[in-house]
């Protein structure tokens, strides 16, 4: 008999999703008493007693019987928070999603593959297509690796909408839009859409079978380059994808009125592999400075990207690459698994094609085009002014800390995410003098199509710890020891938030039950404590780990006087993404930026002199 019959089979991407387990629902009295720890660092001692006596009413009154709702609801749902979560974090918001909401940075290739000359934007992105095409695939035949955390599998739901996605704008709340198909599901879509010029193509990514060699995605792209650079712009019809959501929706609407044949044009946009935009900027950038980079690929043309769409490839001029994407269908450790397997994979073949140069006789790309009358064209120039007034008004500090990275850290037997997280607390404090309320992901995967819980960092333990650093008398022993016990507490709270044991999602469902029930709005939220600690969307930091990768990625700040900080950690390395509003007087991301760098020297050494 043969031996490999007994061979464990191959795991498939998406086989372990329907035996994960259900999202729980925590418990009621250790939620409120989690709620009651992270506003402290916020309020008075008068304050505080004020608002304890409301968590108590709460829990004792409505709290119990909102809760008890809950309850019902997660008996029949294995995952009672998705499509609230969905709606209330993505598609029920109205404001502008492609600047607002949407994420974008760098490609991760740029630390070691900085274009040698211009000239090379197709050529490389071709390339970095190919790559994508290619992660397309193994979704499709569910070859990909099941992420895990230790042993446990995590869910792998989202990677679904990484490909063949689109938002669709409504007048009171968006939706979306998903072709994707595995092989064991049916036909999946194949083509590209391909932007440039504010003129939208698209061609078959897949030929008899076969994806598209670099040079036939070559071939493919200067055809539409050439038509682009010998005729008129287009009308850059993709600018409305930046526009409020209602606005949008009702333009959309008017559009599909003015001709039938406009809603196969959307449609062909909309289930798209993804969006390559060509865009005739050229951002400059170093090795440890991304800034400029990440601030067009958040606020750049908004002629040749797709602001709906799940993925926008962005090949400036010189050869350097960055991306968009829609928030709503996926968080970014989707991305950052494509983007790193992109960056591997470039490094293996040293960013050059060793295949065939042989071109197949394709069809050329076909334009997409609308029927569009004066009030559309009004429309999209209005979206345009609008968008890149805001964008104008985007400060972004990206940079690389290169003096040490994860090996010193966690040498000092210190984990690195917190470090982080605390330097950016004292840094905070410094320059305000007060505490900042924050957000931080935490990832609850390892649950049925859980998504995130939101981590507060802004503990007592870290303030103790951030006024010891500015009071001249305290002791380096005293600030050691103070920085050790807020690093406990933060990694504690980190490992119940990942376990589902968090409170604010928890919180977050209570209220949406007794808005659904037609009840007043329990008082627990409308005390001043919920929104000043960050409660509703009110977090002054905004802040996220992309991972341990080359990937990186920001995000605008969530309040208009607050912070959008995006980090990943490297071994020799820390990469930040600080941004604000210049309108702001209150912001400034570069001092921010600058004064974590400088906290990350302040706190190793705290680890050594501490210790004397």
């Amino acid at each position: 008999m043969a031996n490999h019959t007994f061979e464990p089979l191959e795991e498939r991407t998406f086989q372990y999703q329907n035996s994960l387990p259900p999202l729980p629902v925590p418990n009621l009295e250790e939620s409120l008493s989690k709620y009651c720890d992270a506003v402290k660092p916020f309020l008075s001692q008068e304050e505080f007693e004020n608002t304890c006596k409301i968590v108590k009413r709460f829990e004792n009154g409505i709290g119990k019987e909102l809760h008890q709702k809950l309850i019902e609801r997660a008996r029949v749902r294995k995952n009672w928070l998705e499509e609230w979560w969905l709606n209330a974090a993505y598609l029920d918001v109205r404001m502008p999603s492609q600047l607002n909401v949407n994420f974008g940075g760098p490609a991760s290739y740029l630390e070691h593959y900085w274009p040698s000359k211009n000239g090379t934007q197709l050529e490389r992105g071709c390339i970095a297509t190919w790559y994508t095409l290619q992660y397309w695939d193994l979704l499709r035949r569910e070859k990909l690796e099941v992420q895990k955390a230790k042993s446990t599998p995590l869910d792998m739901h989202q990677f679904h909408y990484l490909f063949n996605t689109c938002k669709i704008p409504g007048v009171t709340r968006d939706s979306i839009v998903n072709y994707f198909k595995t092989e064991s599901e049916g036909r999946c879509p194949s083509h590209l859409t391909v932007m440039s010029r504010g003129r939208i193509f698209t061609f078959e990514a897949v030929h008899e079978g076969q994806i598209l060699t670099p040079p036939e995605l070559l071939r493919q792209l200067t055809y539409i380059q050439n038509i682009c650079q010998n005729e008129p712009n287009g009308i850059g019809l993709s600018s409305l994808t930046t526009e409020e959501r209602t606005r949008w929706a009702l333009a959309r609407e008017h559009l599909l009125n003015l001709d039938p044949k406009n809603a196969s044009s959307l449609e062909k946009i909309q289930s798209s592999l993804f969006v390559v935009s060509i865009d005739d900027s050229s951002p400059l950038g170093t090795a440890d400075d991304y800034s400029q980079i990440t601030k067009l690929a958040l606020t750049g043309d908004p002629t040749v990207r797709w602001g709906d769409k799940s993925y926008n490839f962005i090949m400036w001029q010189n050869g350097v690459f960055g991306s968009n994407c829609d928030h709503a269908p996926y968080d970014a450790m989707v991305l950052v698994s494509m983007c790193d397997y992109i960056d591997q994979n470039i490094i293996a073949c040293h960013g050059r094609w060793k295949g065939s140069t042989a071109v197949r006789d394709l069809s050329h790309p076909e334009e997409v085009t609308f029927t569009v009358d004066e009030k559309v064209l009004r429309d999209i120039a209005l979206a345009k002014a609008q968008y890149l007034e805001q964008g104008s008004d985007l400060q972004v500090a990206n940079y690389a800390f290169t003096d040490f990275g994860k090996n010193l850290v966690k040498k000092k037997k210190l984990h690195p995410d917190t470090f982080i997280q605390l330097s950016l607390q004292l840094a905070y404090f410094k320059l305000y003098g007060r505490p900042g309320s924050c957000y931080e992901t935490a990832s609850t995967r390892v649950y049925y199509h859980a998504r995130t819980e939101t981590m507060r960092p802004c503990t007592e333990e870290a303030m103790e710890w951030c006024r010891s650093m500015v009071d001249p008398n305290a002791t380096l022993g005293q600030r050691l020891d103070l920085m050790l016990k807020a690093f406990a507490k933060h990694n504690k709270m980190m490992k119940e938030c990942q376990d589902g044991k968090g409170f604010d999602r928890h919180l977050l469902g209570l209220l949406l039950l007794a808005k659904e029930g037609g009840l007043p709005v329990p008082e627990l939220f409308n005390d001043p404590a919920f929104t000043k600690s960050g409660g509703g969307g009110n977090f002054i930091l905004s802040t996220s780990c992309v991972g341990y990768t080359r990937v990186h990625g920001a995000v605008v700040p969530m309040i208009h006087d607050g912070y959008g900080f995006f980090y990943r950690i490297r071994d020799d390395r820390f990469v930040v993404a600080c941004t604000s509003w210049k309108s702001s007087p209150d912001t400034d991301a570069e001092k921010l930026c600058r004064t974590v760098f400088k906290n990350f020297h302040e706190m190793i050494q705290l680890t050594v002199k501490g210790q004397l």
